[in-house]
């Protein structure tokens, strides 16, 4: 192409050059095309009129906008009066691709920003080339910043799609820069580079870059979203029930790109928890897609397909989840590497210029600017780095727990027991935080050996091959500390092991703490603890050691390299400048960074390894097979329950059947009642049906929705009504009914808020009986088709059952389906069918009548009971109170109302709450926690040393660092071999100062930590029973885990670090201010400014710590609770609501920690920026001032110092927050060993005579008892004496105080009047183990532990092997013993749960046998056998305790007819006393009772 014809390419001219005249005129309008769309001057004039045109109609619609809005009021319906802001009940996700067209619009408005001020610098007149073209680049600054704008506006509108002037204007964009690039193209290949402009150069170059972006924003225009995803509240609500239409979501969800930058979206809370401190609910709800719920989903979706056959699916899942968020955390991550090695590279420069006495000031701002630009980058990067790894650790704890939860709710029988509730706990508290901190250290795994390769590229830019020393100074720290961190992870695997036992043990201590004390087990258990914990705390301090060791070798890893690598480059002649000697110093500083986290990482990753492979075969488990039983709700015919050829198991690996039925067919409306001795099977044939136990053969089907009633009642903390509502909305009729049908009327009477009272963890606060009656009241109130009883009556007084029986079973079950588990023969002609089980199999069925006629086991069963009711039947004819036989419960109740209500009057109106709120401590934590945790190991000695040895460590320091600074100066005049061995003692002194200081500190942290376990654990064994009725086991647990190993790990890590820290800042500035004198006076706001945000961010992130703290306590308290039930939510199909239960709490838990890291990262943000500011000033006054003022050589020392102030600044604030936010772990553990004692274990000068009692004769005068001081008495003056020998039973309704008079004998409450006289001696005299010891007692509950049939039956060891096989055959327990491979060894698990009940209580009677206390107490010793078993127990008992005092309370009135005689106690009084053959002769509530039982059957 000539020259001519190209000349329009590249002419700055807006006037067409001339054309020939001979041009045709198709010619000529194709050079005037070419010319206006390809000429520079036209391209420019017609890109700035499209954005004139553009800028104009966003102006005509605003100015629209603001007249309808002043002037056409009255239209409110116009599209354009419309307000800006929608409502609010919406929420929105910005996706990817709205954030990428607001980077590159952000990006062109910036670019074309600074082009264009280059333009404007450089023009000189206003006709030029320059000018047009500064005017051009002006218009697209301007047209992009509005865009910008306008997609700000858009986030805040929640605009799904662009504006359409806005996709217009793309669109003619994309045209306009396409003929940009088409002229560029052209010109670059006919145009040579000495004829065209530079600037032309530059923008051919601008527009073949911006062509991509412009196809982009093409692309956008035509498809019209913005990325903005709107999502409707009530919406959400539809699909995760649990998110509160509450608006208070966190300002995070709404912030702009800005605000999350610098963390302005913390404002609002900060302030509140400034101005007050902070409740539960001033708390901002958590941003949707940071949800429980959803992260729950987001799990369940990426857990591999069986096909995969993963062996980690944990691990497989969390990357799939979360892979995102760790790609962006690590481009933070390399963002903050690019940027850390600029400082140091400035070093040099900076000592040269302040050197040199023709430097200009421009050159000096330029080193300022680009020294404030790196370390504000650095800043930024670190800290968002910091948020989004912890914010994603957060996510994975959350989905962690939640997927934990719901793996538990569908664990198999077997898989449940083999994990144990403690272990799952460890789960949710352990695992799924070490996964969680596993975020902040995952990336320096692989960023070390990028950030050693660019330290050790620069040190030989440097020092050359003198480099080679510092390379094998960081190999040899790298692999000692690598091969210590290997050795490390058995200890981290060993202290897992250690903590799991303990928490079992401990969990398993909470669980039985009544028979615990009944027995006088606590220093058993407390050592067994004990034990558990010197293993775990021996593992720690090796660990610690181990940690304290590398972490002194990492600490002077920096200064031993500096002298490898100068002693190198003194031995080969290289010359070391003060300004060389301070880089490579300031390199090798940060070099010590990553040295200090690998093996940190290291140690995290093997912990998250562990935790993983836990996970994993926790997660892998066998779940409950759903497909064992066939389910059908809405199923034709007349079969409600089939199981044919059915073999089950309790172990899902075992072929070894625990229960085999050749053929069951129950058909709808029946009542079938399953009968046979102690462990013959009876539960196991609920559990079949109810598809909890392993099929191995066979088909099982039911036919309709099932409700169980447990043989151990589980009821839930919460109020009377929650417990049976169980979910279900209020239907007061039903209700009613259900209240009414269960006895429950009278019980809510007397209790003071009715059915609004809460019921303590475990029903700790209600009798047996009550709570089996609330447990059956919430099964009739769900209305399902078949229900799976399992012996409800053994809790329960004859009256009562007969009752429930009569208006329950046969009144409003009657159309219903009915499984009956029991021994009370009586009720058994009244059901449809009845099966006898022997050795899990059913060995007969059929009617009553059928099965008395054919004898066998149905008939020794009802031999039994008759034999037992002989006495009783005999009785009736003398019993003369017929009218009393008969009193209904009603006219009972009216009988005590006017009683009941004066004593509801006296009382003082509390809340109904049992379990009172959490104490939680509020403002600054008080120094006496700070005193307690500092002095407890060793004084004010072990302060005074530690102190001592810190400044021991800075001063070292500081002398090397000034003799380098000395030693290296121009002038010096110091032989370099002098240099480098003075240089070197210096580092010997430091690696010893620091290495003892490491050692010291760790020492004194193991002896704080294990003081602080011992009083801890201390205090909860001696607090009294009322302190586990009121705290949840959950609350207990949290201080015994989490903050436990706080204490044991974090805590002296941190105050460690603070330590070094604050003396490192110390340092910092006294070299900063002795060589620039002017930063004195910045020293005061300096401290002023960071004292404040110090103040400003501790109100809030220290109660957001405590709001922490106690919101985890209930995630792992609900899961106690729900694992304890889960056959009875199971049998509900109550699953989802659980896991929603779980996931509100988890929600409550996590929103305080994501708004406690946004808050840590809003200060540390804040304070590095400030020492960013502070260090550029002291920098700009140090290289101005005269070199004769400030030495060149100082200068390179201040800024290595000074480079580290960013850090340090907010490193030493924000771990002095940290140390007071983990010193609330402390302040909780301190409020529990102080916990109120109760009554001494022994007295010293009171000792008992060793054969105290001798007699047993037992004397109540006016006693008194109520459970706390703002209650109603349970016992109201009871006075009698019982002789010693006597037998004597103890009756009365449920929940009368037959349970209380117990727990009063055995001090477990304290008496509120009169006294108890054993054996002529106030027990209230005589020390609690003194007491109980001497005492026998079969509790109510049967409790087993974990361990061995041995360990249960004689855990002291105090008993030969020949006594325990002696007493299990007394309890009839030998056989079922022997049968079993390990015989006296046999395994017991986490609450007996492989026994059946029946044989727990005959295992609690056994104890009883061995112990052949005087006193015996029997509080429903044998509510859980047949007749048959009892009629023999009760033979034994007589025989072996005949000249013992016994106390039995029993429901069965056979059992306390032979007594010697009978208390009946109603309402809190002992109503009769007397000789049972008395007490009939006359009318007597016994008398009715006798009768009730006796006739209950007809």
């Amino acid at each position: 192409m000539s020259s001519s014809s190209s000349a329009w390419l590249t002419s700055p001219s807006c006037t067409l050059l001339p054309i020939h005249s001979s041009s045709s005129t198709p010619q000529f309008i194709l050079q005037w095309l070419r010319f206006i769309f390809l000429s520079p001057c036209p391209q420019r004039l017609l890109l700035s009129a499209l954005d004139s045109l553009f800028l104009l109609s966003l102006l005509a619609f605003s100015a629209q906008k603001l007249y309808s809005r002043f002037y056409s009021s009255s239209n409110s319906t116009s599209l354009i009066t419309k307000p800006l802001l929608q409502k609010n009940d919406s929420d929105y996700r910005i996706t990817f691709w709205f954030k990428l067209a607001f980077l590159l619009t952000t990006l062109l408005a910036i670019s074309y920003t600074v082009l264009g001020i280059l333009a404007f610098t450089q023009t000189n007149n206003l006709s030029s080339w320059k000018q047009i073209e500064a005017l051009f680049r002006l218009f697209q600054a301007i047209t992009n910043i509005v865009i910008v704008i306008l997609m700000v506006h858009e986030i805040k509108l929640k605009a799904s799609t662009h504006p359409l002037p806005l996709r217009i204007y793309w669109a003619a964009n994309f045209v306009i820069a396409s003929l940009f690039t088409a002229s560029a193209i052209v010109r670059m290949i006919t145009v040579g580079e000495t004829k065209l402009e530079l600037n032309l150069r530059i923008d051919d170059i601008f527009s073949l870059v911006n062509l991509p972006l412009s196809v982009f924003f093409f692309v956008i225009s035509i498809k019209g979203s913005s990325g903005i995803h709107v999502i409707r509240i009530s919406d959400v609500v539809a699909t995760y029930p649990s998110v509160s239409t509450d608006r208070t979501l966190s300002p995070y969800a709404c912030s702009s790109v800005l605000s999350k930058t610098v963390w302005y979206w913390m404002n609002p809370l900060l302030n509140k928890g400034y101005q007050t401190p902070l409740k539960l609910e001033d708390v901002p709800l958590l941003p949707l897609d940071f949800r429980a719920e959803k992260m729950s989903e987001l799990f369940q979706n990426n857990w591999p397909k069986p096909e995969e056959n993963s062996k980690h699916p944990v691990g497989v899942t969390l990357f799939r989840c979360f892979w995102k968020h760790i790609a962006f955390t690590g481009f933070l991550a390399i963002i903050k590497l690019c940027v850390m090695y600029v400082g140091p590279l400035l070093i040099e420069s900076f000592v040269d210029f302040t050197s040199r006495k023709d430097g200009t000031s421009s050159e000096g701002i330029v080193l300022i600017s680009i020294l404030f630009a790196a370390k504000s980058l650095e800043v930024l990067s670190s800290h968002q780095f910091n948020f989004h790894s912890q914010k994603l650790g957060m996510l994975v704890r959350s989905s962690i727990i939640t997927s934990v939860y719901k793996k538990g709710l569908r664990l198999s029988s077997s898989s449940r027991q083999a994990h144990g509730t403690g272990q799952i706990v460890n789960h949710m508290a352990v695992d799924a935080q070490q996964l969680s901190d596993l975020m902040m250290q995952f990336h320096p795994i692989w960023l070390m050996p990028l950030q050693v390769s660019a330290a050790l590229f620069l040190l030989y830019s440097y020092v050359g091959v003198s480099v080679v020393a510092s390379i094998l100074g960081i190999a040899i720290v790298s692999f000692f500390t690598l091969y210590r961190t290997k050795s490390s992870n058995s200890f981290q695997f060993q202290i897992m092991r250690s903590r799991d036992s303990r928490l079992k043990a401990t969990n398993e201590l909470l669980n039985n703490m009544r028979v615990i004390k009944f027995q006088a087990w606590e220093e058993y258990f407390g050592n067994k603890i004990q034990q558990f914990r010197e293993a775990e705390h021996g593992w720690i301090g090796k660990f610690l050691y181990y940690f304290a060791v590398n972490m002194g070798i990492l600490g002077t890893a920096s200064i031993t390299v500096a002298v490898l690598t100068f002693g190198t480059a003194t031995f080969i002649g290289t010359p070391l400048k003060a300004g060389t000697v301070f880089t490579i110093t300031s390199i090798i500083k940060i070099l010590q960074e990553p040295l200090r986290t690998f093996p940190q990482a290291l140690i995290n990753i093997s912990q998250a390894t562990i935790s993983l492979g836990r996970l994993d075969e926790f997660m892998m488990s066998k779940e409950m097979d759903d497909s064992a039983v066939q389910r059908d709700e809405s199923c034709g015919g007349d079969v409600a329950v089939e199981i044919k050829d059915g073999k089950f198991s309790w172990d899902d690996n075992d072929e070894n059947e625990a229960l085999t039925v050749e053929e069951l067919v129950i058909k709808k409306g029946d009542h079938a009642a399953i009968v046979g001795t102690v462990g013959s099977g009876k539960s196991s044939l609920l559990a079949s049906v109810l598809g909890e136990m392993f099929k191995i053969s066979g088909k099982a089907r039911v036919c309709g929705t099932t409700a169980y009633v447990a043989q151990t009642s589980w009821i839930q903390n919460a109020t009377i009504k929650e417990n049976i509502l169980f979910g279900l909305p209020m239907n007061m009729e039903k209700y009613k009914e259900a209240l009414r049908v269960c006895c429950l009327e009278k019980d809510l009477e007397m209790m003071e808020y009715g059915d609004e009272t809460e019921i303590g963890e475990r029903g700790i606060n209600l009798s047996g009986g009550q709570k089996q009656r609330i447990q059956l009241a919430r099964a009739v109130y769900q209305d399902s088709d078949i229900y799976l009883l399992d012996d409800v009556f053994s809790a329960v007084d004859a009256q009562t059952g007969s009752f429930i029986f009569k208006e329950c079973i046969m009144g409003t079950l009657k159309d219903k389906t009915v499984l009956l588990v029991t021994h009370q023969v009586d009720f058994l002609h009244n059901v449809d069918s009845i099966m006898v089980m022997r050795e899990g199999r059913v060995v007969q069925s059929g009617k009553y009548d059928e099965l008395l006629k054919a004898g066998l086991d149905f008939g020794a069963l009802v031999a039994a009971h008759e034999s037992s009711m002989e006495i009783a039947q005999t009785s009736d004819d003398s019993a003369q109170s017929p009218k009393l036989a008969h009193i209904s419960s009603r006219e009972k109740e009216s009988a005590v109302e006017k009683k009941s209500s004066q004593d509801k009057s006296k009382s003082n109106k509390t809340a109904a709450k049992l379990i009172e709120d959490e104490e939680r401590e509020t403002g600054r934590v008080n120094l006496k926690v700070y005193k307690h945790y500092f002095t407890e190991a060793f004084g004010w000695w072990g302060i005074a040393l530690m102190v001592a040895m810190s400044v021991a460590c800075m001063l070292s320091t500081l002398v090397g660092d000034y003799w380098l600074a000395t030693a290296t100066a121009d002038d010096s005049g110091i032989p370099s071999s002098t240099f480098i061995t003075v240089y070197a003692v210096i580092a010997v002194v430091v690696c010893i100062v620091v290495m003892l200081r490491a050692l010291l500190f760790t020492y004194w942290g193991l002896k704080t930590s294990q003081s602080f376990f011992v009083g801890m654990l201390q205090s909860i064994l001696h607090a009294p029973m009322s302190f586990f009725d009121t705290t949840p086991s959950g609350r207990i647990l949290s201080r015994v885990s989490t903050d436990i190993l706080w204490v044991d790990i974090q805590i002296p890590m941190f105050v460690n670090f603070l330590t070094t820290t604050y003396l490192g800042l110390f340092s910092i500035l006294i070299v900063t201010c002795q060589n620039s004198w002017e930063t004195v006076f910045l020293l005061i706001p300096l401290f002023w400014l960071n004292n404040w945000y110090r103040k400003y961010y501790l109100a809030t992130t220290r109660e957001l710590t405590r709001l922490d703290s106690i919101t985890k306590a209930p995630v792992i308290h609900h899961f106690s609770e729900t694992i304890s039930g889960v056959m009875t939510i199971r049998s509900l199909r109550k699953q989802n609501a659980f896991s929603q239960g779980n996931v509100d709490r988890v929600n409550a838990s996590i929103r305080m920690d994501f708004h406690n890291i946004g808050a840590n990262e809003w200060l540390g943000f804040r304070l590095d920026y400030t020492g960013v500011i502070f260090l550029c000033i002291a920098t700009l006054f140090m290289i101005f001032l005269p070199s004769a003022i400030v030495r060149p050589e100082y200068v390179g020392m201040s800024l290595s110092y000074g480079l580290a102030l960013s850090g340090l600044l907010s490193a030493s604030i924000f771990m002095s927050c940290n140390v007071e936010n983990k010193m609330v772990s402390v302040e909780r553990i301190k409020q529990f060993t102080n916990l109120p004692s109760e009554a001494p274990w022994k007295i010293a000068d009171k000792s008992l005579p060793h054969n105290w009692p001798s007699h047993g004769t037992i004397e109540l005068n006016n006693l008194q008892v109520r459970y706390r001081p703002t209650t109603p008495l349970v016992l109201k003056g009871v006075s009698l004496t019982i002789e010693g020998g006597e037998k004597v039973g103890v009756v009365g309704r449920t929940g009368s105080g037959k349970s209380t008079l117990i727990q009063v004998l055995f001090s477990l409450i304290e008496p509120s009047a009169g006294k108890i006289i054993i054996d002529g001696i106030n027990i209230s005299n005589v020390g609690l183990h003194d007491l109980r010891s001497r005492f026998g007692i079969i509790p109510q509950e049967p409790v087993l532990f974990q361990g061995t049939v041995r360990t249960n039956i004689d855990p002291l060891g105090l008993y030969s092997e020949e006594e325990i096989w002696k007493s299990l055959e007394r309890c009839q327990l030998k056989e079922a013993v022997a049968a079993k491979p390990e015989k006296l060894d046999a395994l017991v698990v986490d609450g007996g749960d492989n026994w059946s009940v029946g044989q727990r209580q005959l295992l609690c009677l056994g104890r009883i046998m061995l112990k052949r206390s005087k006193i015996l107490f029997m509080d429903e010793a044998t509510a859980s056998v047949d007749s048959q078993t009892d009629a023999v127990l009760q033979k034994i008992i007589r025989e072996n305790f005949a000249d013992r005092t016994i106390i039995s309370i029993a429901h069965r009135i056979p059992t306390v007819m032979d007594c010697d005689r009978v208390l009946v106690i109603d309402e809190g009084f002992a109503k009769e006393y007397d000789k049972p053959s008395r007490l009939l002769e006359r009318h007597s509530l016994f008398a009715a009772l006798v009768k009730e039982y006796s006739n209950r059957s007809a």
